[in-house]
């Protein structure tokens, strides 16, 4: 095929020189994720919150710099959150905004972005993905929790894959998972963060691998004549990558290394990527109905996607 050369070697330098960037901070996301799941208790993150709706939910856009959390874990926790009375606005925006508000994303995107304007990367990036949770949040405060809670998510019990010493523990009430931290000594409660974490690392890792792969055959084996017209349309580039975070579904922490090594596409299609695929993949989509009515799901994707797609297009007539 005219348009695809596969060469091993040129394949072999993008894939380790991505992965060998990006593991560390996947491993740093992933601990810190598993001593925040075991140490930091649904009481103590309520307190944080004001009474006012309106200021809990500008608050919770924050909390990621404090409790970071990957896209996959904040859907778990923001479960237990809802239970116990945290209002709905304040968990929604808590679940979009960590996977990127986040020191550990901040720090990754920078370190990835070396010689493509890193520092403004990283501040778009942290900024306007918290102005979008935060909008989502104010959004959802509107609408009756009733009409976008799925009916059973008060019923059934929390899965946690973690609950117990084994990661392939079978599901625990909330309560028992409770119990459990509260009754362990500090060695068992750091023992049970490890098993967080790894369980974590090795479901994300995944992810990664296969994300990081198919940049690196899109990279070096499709010809760059056939991209350059997709590239070079901004609207079409944003919609394109941020339809490829979507697939990929790599994690919060190492998707800015696979970002920007799309060297073809625009700053902002890059950043459409960065911003959409922590919020709305793949892997997502299933835990968001763990959650959330379907209808609801679907109107929530389609939202951010038009909202981050217009936003990264403003940005694409600004020259970086």
């Amino acid at each position: 095929m005219s348009w695809f050369s596969f060469q091993l070697n040129d394949f072999a330098y993008s894939f380790l020189s991505v992965l060998f960037e990006g593991v560390p901070f996947l491993l740093l996301g992933s601990l810190i994720s598993g001593v925040v799941d075991v140490f930091v208790s649904t009481e103590r993150m309520q307190k944080l919150m004001p009474k006012n709706g309106a200021a809990a939910i500008c608050i919770s856009g924050l909390l990621g710099l404090i409790f970071p959390m990957c896209e996959c874990g904040s859907v778990i926790v923001i479960r237990r959150f809802i239970r116990k009375g945290l209002p709905l606005s304040a968990a929604v925006t808590y679940m979009l905004a960590a996977p990127i508000v986040s020191p550990i994303v901040a720090v990754s995107t920078f370190a990835a972005f070396k010689g493509q304007n890193p520092v403004v990367m990283t501040s778009l990036r942290l900024s306007l993905g918290y102005l979008v949770a935060v909008a989502i949040g104010f959004a959802v405060h509107r609408i009756p929790a009733s009409t976008l809670l799925n009916p059973a998510l008060l019923a059934a019990p929390v899965p946690r894959r973690r609950a117990g010493l084994s990661i392939s523990a079978a599901p625990v009430e909330q309560q028992e998972f409770t119990a459990i931290v509260a009754a362990a000594s500090t060695p068992k409660k750091l023992l049970l963060a490890v098993q967080s974490a790894t369980s974590d690392y090795l479901e994300v890792a995944f992810f990664f691998v296969i994300g990081t792969a198919v940049a690196s055959v899109f990279n070096t084996a499709v010809k760059q004549t056939i991209i350059l017209p997709l590239a070079t349309n901004p609207p079409l580039a944003i919609a394109s990558l941020m339809g490829l975070a979507v697939i990929l579904s790599v994690c919060s922490t190492t998707d800015a290394f696979i970002a920007a090594s799309f060297k073809a596409f625009p700053f902002a299609a890059k950043l459409g990527f960065l911003l959409f695929g922590p919020v709305f993949d793949l892997k997502l989509m299933w835990l968001y109905g763990l959650l959330f009515k379907r209808r609801f799901v679907a109107l929530l994707g389609l939202a951010l996607f038009l909202i981050i797609w217009l936003v990264s297009w403003r940005i694409a007539g600004l020259q970086f």
